[in-house]
């Protein structure tokens, strides 16, 4: 699959933070506004260094030099969120700026042969490090390197987050980023969510933003929701041509009306890098990290079908008159659930590039030279669904 640099660089670094206002032409204030102070001056080391070191700072130097930065991409080694790091490093690979890559646990791990971590020669091809280790000892996992910028791609919570941030911060880092989670907006009646609405304070990546906001004076935070893209290991689109290339009916939840919001990935990347790009103009905001389109339950598995050149059946249920759990039965949230970016378009001047029925057409062509398509796949949950509503099941040829 090709990948693309979507980022453009914003032109000016707008003051303040606002947040934006439910389906309101005024804005409402945020109260998460920070300065930009250390936004984009680079550190200069107190004291000679060991040679590892020494390189390490010859490096961003010279990227400082060219007007680049110097960017620490801790990921997660597991679920959705680690392809989101992988397009980000591309992102920043391809705008000239200084990569490093701090991948949780053993790079010998069996983790590591799945993707994304298995491409990871398409990123030290193109200029990046890559390293492993524990983010709560990053200073040991880098050997002592310094850096402009951070992001955490990898806590779900302010105890995995917090050794990262320290460092951070006791280093002098200028600019601090956090891979958060729309899943935290609390369910409304008037969707889509927007940032500044109403989240769940117990939610671990709640805690996580408002630390971040205490600590850093350029500090930013991206709620991502549902992804596609090359090199992700968490189904979604799979989940559909699973059953669609062996002509089985597609069980949905409900109505199939129910809309949510499936970006590629390359969206979440590219808005990330603009806040690299723009520091000032991304300080103190929330980001909904999505794409700019919703799409519903049945629309999804039309389109799948249309990019596998086939038709589908959809099947609908009631998940409580069946006796299934949705949330095993189901890879989405069955309900609306879906954010706007409103404030990466306002403030750092974003656009998306997501088109589903295009994108889809693509992930297919991957899906079925990877062979899936023709494994052995038991489908229990299914069937009881199927059996429960009078739907038979028929064995694809």
């Amino acid at each position: 699959m090709a990948f693309s640099s979507t980022a453009a660089v914003a032109a000016s670094t707008a003051a303040g933070a606002l947040a934006s206002g439910r389906r309101s032409a005024a804005c409402r204030a945020s109260s998460l506004s920070s300065s930009f102070l250390n936004a984009s001056f680079p550190r200069v080391a107190a004291a000679p260094a060991p040679a590892q070191r020494v390189a390490a700072v010859t490096v961003r130097a010279q990227a400082v030099a060219a007007g680049k930065k110097s960017v620490l991409i801790v990921n997660t080694n597991g679920g959705g969120h680690a392809v989101i790091g992988f397009y980000f490093a591309k992102e920043l690979l391809a705008a000239g700026h200084a990569v490093t890559v701090l991948t949780v646990g053993e790079e010998g791990s069996d983790k590591m042969k799945k993707p994304p971590f298995s491409r990871f020669s398409e990123l030290t091809s193109a200029g990046a490090k890559t390293v492993w280790g524990d983010p709560a000892d990053v200073g040991a996992a880098v050997g002592g390197a310094t850096f402009d910028v951070v992001l955490d791609n990898n806590g779900k919570d302010l105890d995995a987050v917090k050794p990262v941030a320290d460092w951070a911060k006791a280093a002098g880092v200028g600019q601090f980023l956090f891979v958060s989670s729309a899943g935290i907006y609390t369910p409304t009646d008037e969707p889509p969510h927007v940032e500044g609405d109403a989240v769940k304070e117990s939610a671990g990546h709640v805690g996580v933003e408002k630390y971040i906001a205490g600590e850093f004076g350029n500090w930013a935070s991206f709620r991502p929701q549902y992804m596609i893209g090359s090199g992700n290991n968490k189904d979604c689109e799979e989940w559909f041509f699973d059953r669609i290339v062996r002509k089985r009916p597609v069980p949905i939840p409900g109505s199939g009306m129910q809309v949510t919001n499936i970006a590629h990935v390359r969206d979440l990347a590219s808005m990330l890098a603009l806040a690299v790009e723009s520091p000032g103009a991304a300080a103190g905001k929330i980001f909904n990290c999505v794409c700019d389109r919703a799409v519903t339950f049945n629309g999804l598995v039309k389109m799948c079908a249309a990019a596998a050149g086939v038709d589908a059946e959809i099947v609908h249920y009631d998940p409580a008159a069946v006796g299934v759990d949705a949330k095993k039965a189901f890879p989405f949230r069955n309900m609306h659930f879906y954010a706007e970016p409103r404030t990466a378009k306002e403030a750092l001047g974003w656009t998306s590039t997501t088109k589903l029925p295009e994108d889809l057409k693509e992930r297919f062509a991957e899906y079925a030279s990877s062979g899936r398509g023709q494994k052995e796949m038991s489908f229990d949950l299914d069937d009881k669904i199927l059996s429960a509503v009078g739907v038979p099941v028929s064995i694809a040829a």
